[in-house]
């Protein structure tokens, strides 16, 4: 066979490679996807939140705090200021937020914050806040000690890990111990790009303790969300291209075992979870593509659902928001706090509804 001819054909299997992971990529992205709007009573923006509210979690209390200010790479950020920790009293009929300030040698200005957990100690009632920074595009996670009479955060350690490469979120279960999901195998941009394009399912979950750093659970294709249930037996994985919910079960070595997956339809990204009920909370993205080309005048929608009864046989799903774009943009949060219902987005507003 001529040169010519075996340049031809590896040239039309490049082709045919290409396109087909372009329509596997589009379907997994729910391209394609119209979203019907379903709005809740009573809904107002939350003043001052203009740059985004990546995540928010609520302490037993109803006090909120709101990451905001994510400058993620690929996605719109309309402010070259740092990032910022809130807080919100959801007891507070004027629903005003206060900045947190953060004391002790931490540098503040190129604070990047992304996903938040909070801890409460048994031993001494002490919050921890833990926070996933991204100064200078790196991955950290930094453990701050809340007090409320200061409104302030205290800077106590920053943690780094060559397992902790591309953190996205995270969930604390001690006063320095986590559960972390990396959202990226690869560090470097081009990589990163063509490990989205083929789906590969290369992230993972990190457990870290002073003691041990380990990766505890693999196979995730974007790896986003995480929380724990109630009981403290569970983790709770959003595997956001594969549009479901993994439930894993935490082991006595802190290694978690696969029990099920939930299938929402969406791309949710964070995890809320009520501490009554046990049920969870997604804010989620209708149609990925529209959010990654997060064109103004066409913008990506935002989606809130809940799952009830996760770990029967039957869980209910169930949408509980939706928004074309024209109220608030890619939703990446959602929690319940009484008849309260809290949605943030990646980098433009926050909304808080009525539930009853």
């Amino acid at each position: 066979m001529g040169k010519l001819a075996v340049l031809s054909l590896a040239v039309i299997a490049l082709a045919a490679f290409i396109g087909e992971r372009l329509v596997a990529f589009r379907h997994l992205s729910l391209s394609s996807r119209e979203l019907t709007q379903n709005y809740l009573p009573n809904c107002r923006l939350i003043k001052g939140i203009e740059y985004g509210a990546e995540d928010i979690t609520v302490l037993d209390d109803g006090l909120a705090f709101l990451s905001t200010g994510l400058k993620y790479p690929g996605l719109p950020s309309y402010s070259d200021d740092p990032g910022k920790i809130y807080t919100l009293n959801l007891f507070d009929l004027d629903l005003k937020i206060e900045g947190l300030k953060i004391k002790g040698q931490f540098d503040k200005g190129s604070f990047n914050p992304h996903g938040i957990s909070v801890y409460t100690d048994e031993k001494d009632g002490a919050v921890y806040l833990f926070v996933v920074n991204h100064p200078q595009g790196n991955s950290q996670v930094e453990i701050f000690r809340f007090v409320e009479g200061e409104n302030a955060l205290y800077y106590i350690k920053t943690i780094r890990h060559e397992l902790l490469h591309n953190v996205n979120d995270i969930v604390a279960v001690g006063t320095e111990s986590f559960y972390a999901t990396n959202d990226h195998y690869f560090i470097n941009g081009i990589l990163m790009f063509v490990e989205s394009f083929l789906s590969l399912s290369w992230c993972d979950v990190v457990y870290y303790s002073p003691q041990t750093v380990q990766s505890v659970a693999g196979g995730f294709t974007f790896g986003n969300g995480i929380n724990i249930s109630p009981d403290k037996r569970h983790l709770y994985v959003s595997d956001i291209m594969k549009h479901k919910i993994k439930v894993m079960e935490i082991q006595k070595n802190t290694v978690l075992s696969h029990v099920k997956e939930v299938d929402v339809g969406s791309l949710c990204d964070n995890i809320e979870v009520d501490r009554e009920s046990g049920d969870l909370w997604l804010g989620c993205h209708p149609n990925g593509l529209k959010f990654m080309y997060s064109d103004p005048n066409d913008p990506p929608g935002s989606e809130v659902i809940r799952i009830e009864n996760i770990l029967s046989e039957k869980p209910k799903v169930t949408q509980v928001y939706a928004d074309d774009g024209s109220v608030i943009v890619g939703s990446s949060v959602a929690t319940r706090y009484g008849r309260n219902l809290l949605i943030g987005t990646v980098y433009q507003k926050a909304l808080i509804c009525d539930l009853e």
